[in-house]
């Protein structure tokens, strides 16, 4: 890989990181969702708020994913391996996916009538995830260095 791909995708991996600590929607935070609730769903009867304010074990949250997406990224950028770049992209792109779809599935009308508040203001964590992962994304499509025939 190319020297500047190596820098940013480190910036990427750091960023990604830090992501993985903040507000993903509304109050809900990576922290907030553990394997189970993108296992079995949401629990009926729980609005985001309380999602937000309820507080699991770290080891099964959904932090730890997105931090171990942040750790490959960045063993990417250290070893040059395109390999595990591309597995870092879509381990967090398929997170970031179940994610959404099992939000879509349990706040449905929440999330489409209050949009604007829950995904546009403080959700910061959110778009330094997916802003990390897609700038890895275009850094793996640029071509490899060429050799020089001597």
């Amino acid at each position: 890989m190319r020297t500047f791909v190596h820098l940013l995708l480190f910036v990427a991996a750091i960023v990604i990181a830090v992501g993985a600590f903040g507000p993903l929607v509304g109050s809900v935070d990576a922290r907030n969702v553990q394997f189970d609730d993108i296992r079995n769903g949401f629990t009926n009867g729980w609005s985001l708020d309380q999602i937000g304010s309820h507080t699991g074990a770290f080891p099964t949250s959904l932090a730890i994913v997105l931090l171990g997406v942040a750790v490959v990224i960045l063993l990417a950028a250290l070893f040059g391996s395109r390999l595990a770049g591309w597995v870092g992209v879509l381990v967090g792109l398929a997170t970031l996916g179940v994610l959404a779809w099992r939000l879509d599935d349990h706040f449905d009308h929440q999330l489409r009538t209050d949009y604007h508040h829950l995904l546009l203001s403080d959700t910061w964590g959110l778009y330094l995830v997916g802003g990390g992962l897609v700038v890895t994304l275009l850094l793996l499509l640029v071509p490899r260095e060429r050799r020089r025939a001597i």
